[in-house]
């Protein structure tokens, strides 16, 4: 498995707009995204730097591989 990047909220964003997700709303210091296929939300903390737990929880809710986020970065 490849090691995790540090990424900032706001680049997770817009991976994970790559992906079918479109952001919604922001409420105080997280962004709130929704798939369109199945309307899955997934909450994303705007911060300069995520945890890697926090991200690697992120990719795992929507239903993506370390790989697959690795390579739209």
């Amino acid at each position: 498995m490849p090691k995790l990047p540090s990424v900032s909220g706001k680049d997770a964003v817009k991976v994970l707009s790559k992906f079918g997700s479109e952001f919604r709303r922001q409420v105080g210091s997280h962004m709130v995204l929704k798939r369109e296929k199945d309307g899955k939300k997934v909450t994303i903390p705007n911060h300069d730097e995520l945890p890697k737990g926090t991200l690697r929880a992120i990719i795992r809710e929507c239903d993506l591989t370390v790989e697959e986020f690795i390579k739209l970065l």
